[in-house]
């Protein structure tokens, strides 16, 4: 199996991919203001890379609890002023971390390669974009909130994040997008308890479809902060012990701040667990 788009190929069971996270944001939960500048952008992305990266996500739109929405138009503009440079600086397999249709578009015209989607729904306009341009779609489960409020779960919330992942392949199959293009995101934080967030960690590998790609994105999240009792660079320790295993439960991407950290450890959990 692979998860495949314009631009980038990766095959499925070989390896863990990692997913280098660039905020150019002000307010995001942990690195919010570090990388604001295009110059200090590109520089993390040059990192990041060199540390092991497969993908770089750009991310201009806060979505950490109480963050400051911003409108479609104020979006845009900031992943404006970012995204070709990193792109044309980089040469990158770009993901674009977006829900507003028009930036997802920009982003796919200027060098990015997969929509990471956190809206938890089938926006057809997306998938429009998504097949228009042969690019990969991250999909996230939310339960229908976000990062602040939590749904009711009238079963488990694992069995939620199955019944969603079952239902969003249906809709992309009838809409015409490949399989190969999609990758399901489990929504670590987002319309989660502390209890549900360690919930679907714990079961990853029941979550985890044989034909399509899986995300895990918890890194130095509340989940790991409210479990460990840490903050800062110590909540590297947890995030890192988590992702190996997810991995074991078979996700195929790992989405992360810290590259370097989090690459060397999944490659051994790749050599014990993979083969």
């Amino acid at each position: 199996m692979i998860f495949s788009g314009n631009n980038f190929k990766f095959e499925l069971g070989k390896k863990t991919y990692i997913m280098g996270i660039l905020n150019v944001t002000s307010d995001s939960f942990y690195d919010g203001g570090e990388y604001n500048s295009p110059e200090k952008a590109v520089a993390h992305a040059r990192r990041m890379l060199s540390e092991g990266a497969d993908i770089i996500d750009i991310g201009a739109h806060s979505t950490r609890p109480n963050h400051t929405v911003l409108t479609e138009n104020e979006e845009l503009e900031i992943v404006k002023n970012y995204l070709p440079l990193i792109y044309n600086e980089t040469n990158a397999i770009i993901s674009i971390d977006t829900f507003y249709p028009s930036v997802a578009e920009y982003a796919l015209q200027n060098g990015a390669s997969i929509i990471n989607d956190v809206s938890g729904v089938f926006n057809e306009d997306i998938a429009k974009l998504v097949k228009q341009y042969n690019c990969g779609w991250v999909i996230m489960h939310t339960g229908g909130g976000d990062s602040a409020t939590v749904p009711g779960y009238l079963t488990s919330v694992s069995e939620d994040v199955k019944v969603f992942f079952d239902k969003m392949f249906n809709q992309c199959i009838r809409y015409g997008i490949n399989k190969n293009q999609l990758c399901f995101d489990i929504g670590i934080g987002f319309g989660k308890s502390q209890e549900h967030n360690i919930d679907v960690l714990r079961n990853i590998e029941k979550l985890k479809r044989k034909d399509v790609a899986l995300l895990t994105a918890l890194s130095m999240k509340r989940v790991v902060k409210n479990t460990t009792n840490t903050e800062g660079i110590d909540l590297l320790y947890g995030t890192i012990s988590a992702n190996t295993l997810a991995v074991k439960g078979g996700t195929d991407i790992i989405r992360v701040h810290n590259v370097k950290e989090n690459a060397i450890a999944v490659k051994m959990a790749d050599a014990l667990v993979r083969g």
